[in-house]
């Protein structure tokens, strides 16, 4: 019965291999990338073979030597010998266990190795890096494609040496070659020969190891130093006494190796003492006393070399070097006329109002439309043209099918897998401005190509089967019969027939049921409506689409959503990486791309040394089409990787100019990035060692101490002026770039020592410039905390942001702290939110602005207005598209407002009257000291409140946050927000 119960489970896990394998093998053909899903594949198979064959025949021919050359005699101790049964036992079963025992060990050796296949097919198409190391003068890339194989072998050798040592151990005491009798025990000359050779052998493959050892010491990474590779220490005493453990190693080999014409253990026991005996002098106490009298007293000289290779090396494995990274002298001080200041036409006004990371409920409260309609936590920020032709910064996402949010019948199996199988629209919102409608785009049944709003955005294909909101096991059949109606969902009046080339075809019996043993769902078999033109759409979340694909691709943590030819396509970055750079920084991925942005992807946690963005792929939102281009043509690792999926990635040529205008810098590579240059950017090794001149990336003012593992500020994309230094303020004052910017501030330290930019605009796309402000004791400019801190402590701000807190009735959300230079000054914006409290309903408003420039701070419900505060009224120009929404009176819900608003409807005024009425009764209360009219006065604040938010989602047109989706009418405005 056990027998049979071990077949019975060993067919079942076989059997859901099997059924995985056949599956993505489709999947694999769907998407186009079946060659990279049978390299995998039998890259695994040729590895799981070769590894089994080689454990299997070592521990085989261990075994046979050890039996064959058992004493002829072995004495018992007595009938209930144990030792003696296990011997009569294997005797009776010689062959299962000759066969049996160096299968089952090579097969758990096979099926171990077997997932390091990336490993060998690296090693296997390695490509030279071009580069020398400092100290051996072997190329990056033996570092980064040959030794981590080297590595990797050897490490599989000395567990199946050591695996034969204990097998040939274990055989010969079964045997009687080994008997633990008298005071040293007995041990046969044939034992003792086969086991001091595999001692021997051991040792032998020790040596190698210090050889390899020699290169991995430019690898290694100390927490208690400030830098990585290897030491003064490591080369003046470990280099050395690896050399040193290498040739006694050799000797110990040959004592062992002597001792099979020996008849007693007394050279193995010398050899064995002397290895560990070197080891402890040599390898360990020499290094020692070193750096504890001949370094650490001296530390800052002597390991001024190493630190100079460290942060060359680091530069060029993170592409932080002079020609990528500029720096400039900036004063953080404007000496500009006010007046001239308000006038610049580059980064005011772009100043960007709506935080995509606030705006979500927004966004779902006049976008969503359905309940199973919804937007990701985190919306996206891109650049498209306005219909004046101007090249504006957007608020941008989908509208998605969440499958979450189906209630009641629509969660029937039927209506979940066949109806509601899609979202439906692309939607913008002027980042600048919030005067407009949420723009919607469309273009098919019967949507309009364009609906009425600020952003000329296109859309001939609206419809979204593949998104981020796509759960990973979800999955929707598809397609009709010809003449047969659609049933798919995608208005109130109109369904819609998949006709796309996304999908897997299951119009045939046999896939069927092959998805239906799958998923484990016996509707997939028996449902009427699937017929031969049905397709199984799955695999849905763009990330996981491009994952599967190019599995050696490290992938960032936010796809954003574009417009290209008409069409909605995910554009997804991706990452080359290494862990073996010589002498670079080695940085936990996971610690250094975490801020306090939520809505995003969290990084694998492993510790890189490498990184490049070689890779920009794209998923089609309707189809799921699945492309990957060449970014960094001259990336070696990618180079690599082409060899063993040749023709995976198209070339850069064909990545076509619409494409290439939505690239954005990635997040997570520049937060990696801006982590090193709080570091890096210093060049003297001297100041590297003492680290006075570090910075540190800020926390982030605006969440309030809540709870998360790492608190920094993010950084934001802006469109803006270009940032020029002391020397070059005022040339080109009205260059316009799309960027992605952070402060940084000095260690430990709120005042800010540096803003980085990095540009995103084809041109220059990739070029950071750093400019470093003043850090004396004279000249501080307040980083974002202390700006944080000096807007809290404003009067009338504080004042007025009190009033709407009152009652606990409304909520303040502070959205992103910009920080932006601006004719040889620093310019501060910050929006701030309210929204209802404890309202199902609620949603975020613009309802403040707070600006800042040198030392004048400006609060208003228009941005026009703070800035006038600020720089005074006068030549000020008019921001194109308005300002920013917001009430007429303090506390008063936002309303759009600035350059040509729409007037309010009739509900709408009398509404926002009656919380300006509500306002000025609690004042005069607090001021008299009433409580009881105090009270009386919030309750009427709280019914107007309601009211005027009956009133705005009754009102289609009324000003709302702005964005553009494809339905047939111009989508409702978002009040303030």
């Amino acid at each position: 019965m056990l027998v049979f119960g071990a077949v019975v489970l060993v067919a079942l896990l076989a059997g859901s291999r099997l059924l995985d394998y056949y599956v993505n093998w489709l999947w694999f053909g769907e998407v186009g990338f079946r060659g990279v899903f049978s390299t995998m594949v039998l890259t695994r198979i040729a590895q799981f073979a070769a590894v089994t064959v080689i454990f299997a025949g070592l521990v085989a021919l261990t075994l046979a030597i050890a039996f064959r050359n058992r004493p002829v005699f072995v004495p018992v101790s007595g009938p209930e010998d144990p030792v003696a049964r296990y011997r009569t036992v294997i005797i009776q079963r010689l062959r299962a266990f000759a066969i049996g025992v160096p299968l089952l060990v090579g097969v758990i050796a096979g099926l171990a190795a077997q997932g390091d296949w990336q490993v060998t097919q690296m090693f296997l198409h390695s490509t030279p890096f071009g580069t020398a190391d400092p100290v051996f003068g072997m190329d990056i890339g033996f570092y980064a494609f040959q030794l981590p194989f080297y590595r990797w072998a050897l490490d599989l050798m000395f567990v199946a040496v050591a695996l034969c040592f204990v097998l040939s151990l274990i055989t010969h005491y079964i045997f009687g070659g080994v008997r633990l009798t008298g005071r040293a025990g007995q041990v046969s000359v044939a034992a003792r020969a086969q086991l001091a050779v595999i001692a021997g052998v051991f040792v032998l493959l020790k040596a190698v190891a210090y050889w390899l050892d020699r290169y991995t010491l430019l690898l290694s990474s100390d927490p208690n130093r400030v830098f990585s590779g290897a030491s003064y220490t490591d080369l003046n005493a470990v280099l050395p006494a690896k050399i040193i453990l290498l040739l006694i190693s050799l000797i110990c080999a040959a004592l062992f190796f002597a001792a099979v014409f020996r008849h007693n253990l007394q050279l193995p026991s010398i050899a064995i003492a002397l290895l560990v005996l070197s080891s402890v002098l040599v390898g360990a106490a020499w290094p020692a006393v070193l750096e504890q009298f001949v370094v650490k007293p001296n530390a800052n000289e002597r390991e001024a070399l190493p630190i100079e290779r460290n942060i060359e090396a680091t530069r060029d494995a993170y592409g932080l070097t002079p020609q990528q990274v500029t720096y400039q002298d900036y004063s953080g001080r404007s000496d500009a006329n006010p007046t001239a200041v308000r006038s610049d036409q580059a980064t005011i006004p772009n100043l960007r109002l709506l935080d995509p990371s606030r705006l979500s409920k927004t966004f779902t409260q006049f976008e969503g439309r359905k309940n199973f309609y919804g937007f990701p936590e985190k919306l996206d920020i891109d650049r498209y043209k306005g219909r004046d032709g101007q090249v504006r910064d957007y608020v941008v996402a989908v509208r998605e099918l969440d499958s979450n949010g189906l209630i009641g019948n629509q969660t029937d199996w039927i209506n979940r897998r066949m109806v509601y199988t899609h979202g439906n629209g692309f939607v913008s919102a002027p980042a600048n401005t919030v005067k407009g409608t949420l723009d919607e785009a469309g273009g098919q049944g019967g949507i309009p190509d364009f609906a009425a709003g600020e952003a000329n955005i296109k859309v001939q294909q609206p419809r979204v089967y593949y998104g981020e909101k796509m759960a990973p096991g979800d999955y929707s059949i598809v397609g009709a019969r010809d003449g047969e109606r659609p049933r798919e969902y995608d208005s109130d009046t109109e369904q819609h027939t998949y006709a796309g080339t996304g999908g897997v075809p299951i119009g045939n019996l046999i896939t069927r049921s092959v998805f239906a043993l799958y998923y484990g769902e016996r509707n997939i078999l028996f449902n009427g409506s699937i017929n031969e033109n049905s397709k199984i759409l799955f695999n849905r979340d763009p990330s996981d689409r491009v994952q599967q694909v190019a599995p050696w691709l490290t992938l960032d943590g936010d796809p954003y959503p574009a417009v290209v030819g008409g069409r909605v396509q995910w554009i997804v970055d991706g990452y080359t990486t290494l862990e073996n750079y010589p002498y670079a920084a080695r940085t936990a991925l996971e610690d250094a791309t975490q801020d306090t942005l939520q809505g995003v992807r969290r990084l694998p946690n492993k510790t890189i040394s490498y990184l490049r963005n070689s890779v920009k792929a794209t998923v089609d939102a309707y189809d799921g089409t699945v492309t990957l281009y060449a970014f960094d043509e001259n990336d070696p690792v990618l180079k690599t990787w082409t060899g063993v999926f040749p023709g995976s990635v198209k070339p850069k040529s064909e990545i076509s100019p619409e494409l290439e205008s939505h690239f954005r810098y990635p997040e997570d590579q520049f937060k990696v990035q801006r982590e090193l240059l709080t570091r890096y950017h210093v060049d003297s090794p001297g100041d590297f060692f003492s680290t006075t001149a570090f910075w540190d990336v800020p926390n982030d003012p605006t969440v309030g101490g809540a709870a998360q593992t790492r608190d920094s500020q993010p950084p934001y994309y802006v469109l803006a002026g270009v940032p020029r230094g002391d020397q070059q303020v005022g040339t080109r004052p009205d260059e316009v770039g799309f960027q992605l910017t952070s402060a940084l501030v000095a260690l430990n330290r709120p005042f800010l020592s540096a803003y980085v930019t990095v540009s995103s605009d084809p041109g220059s796309y990739g070029k950071i410039t750093v400019l470093k402000l003043p850090t004396n004791n004279v000249q501080q400019t307040p980083g974002p905390e202390q700006m944080q801190a000096q807007f809290g402590n404003d009067t009338k701000a504080a004042q007025d942001l009190n009033l709407l807190r009152q009652g606990g009735q409304t909520t303040i959300d502070y959205g992103n702290l910009l920080t932006l230079p601006v004719a040889g000054g620093l310019l501060y914006v910050e929006p701030i939110y309210i929204e209802r409290s404890n309202a199902a309903a609620s949603f975020p408003q613009l309802a403040r602005v707070m600006v800042s420039f040198g030392q004048k701070i400006g609060y208003a419900p228009r941005l026009d207005d703070a800035l006038n505060q600020v720089f005074g009224p006068g030549a000020a120009t008019a921001v194109p598209g308005g300002g920013v929404t917001t009430p007429a009176s303090p506390g008063q819900p936002s309303q759009a407002a600035g350059g040509n608003t729409a007037p309010l409807p009739g509900e709408l005024r009398g509404a926002v009257g009656g919380i300006s009425d509500a306002l000025n009764k609690l004042r005069a209360a607090q001021q008299s000291g009433d409580f009881a009219a105090q009270g009386q006065a919030l309750s009427e604040l709280d019914r107007a409140v309601k009211d005027f938010q009956s009133a705005s989602s009754a009102a289609p047109q009324a000003n709302a946050p702005a964005p553009a989706p494809a339905q047939p009418a111009p989508a409702p405005p978002a009040p303030g927000g």
